[in-house]
């Protein structure tokens, strides 16, 4: 405002508008050490905190994108070892399979070779059981071709023999018949 006052008293006293001489320079190169002024200490409050927090923020950024990077390395580490883990899984699964096939046809073999044995066994069993019926059916066919024979003569020599007589003559028949004939049935 002082500098208004001045050009005015200026206009009037000299009929000029702009007058050069000591008084305005002398406010001129006051005024532009007041804003050289201003600017420093607007400067100093203002600006180097501003910088300050651009610097601040600049910093928190560069950390932000390092840990940013930090993780990243981290999840590929991990996305490999996931990896890996699922193929050895996989591996895993194929090996336990494979076992389990090995177990059945082991278990298939003994099955069989348990049943195999069981049916020796039983026509073992049943071979014995046919070679015991063999004998007693030899036995009975025995019993009875001797109580025909005795029968055949008692009726041919009715009273002529004896007990020891008839024993005598069973024996000798059975000896003529021979093993040979009841092996052939």
């Amino acid at each position: 405002m002082m500098m208004l006052r001045s050009a005015y008293a200026a206009v009037l006293t000299e009929g000029r508008i702009f007058g050069l001489d000591s008084q305005l320079l002398f406010d001129i190169l006051f005024q532009g050490i007041a804003v050289f002024l201003l600017f420093i200490f607007i400067g100093y409050l203002l600006i180097n905190p501003v910088k300050k927090i651009i610097a601040d923020r600049q910093a928190k950024i560069q950390n932000d994108i390092e840990t940013a990077e930090k993780d990243r390395e981290s999840a590929a580490k991990l996305k490999a070892e996931y990896d890996s883990k699922i193929q050895n899984v996989e591996s895993e699964a194929e090996e336990i399979l494979s076992a389990a096939r090995k177990k059945a046809v082991r278990n298939e073999n003994n099955i069989i070779s348990e049943a195999k044995e069981e049916a020796a066994r039983i026509i073992s069993g049943a071979s014995k059981e046919a070679e015991l019926e063999k004998l007693k059916v030899k036995d009975e066919v025995r019993v009875e071709i001797i109580n025909v024979a005795s029968a055949i003569a008692g009726k041919i020599v009715e009273g002529e023999i004896d007990r020891k007589k008839q024993d005598e003559l069973i024996d000798a028949t059975l000896e003529e018949i021979g093993d040979s004939t009841w092996l052939s049935k």
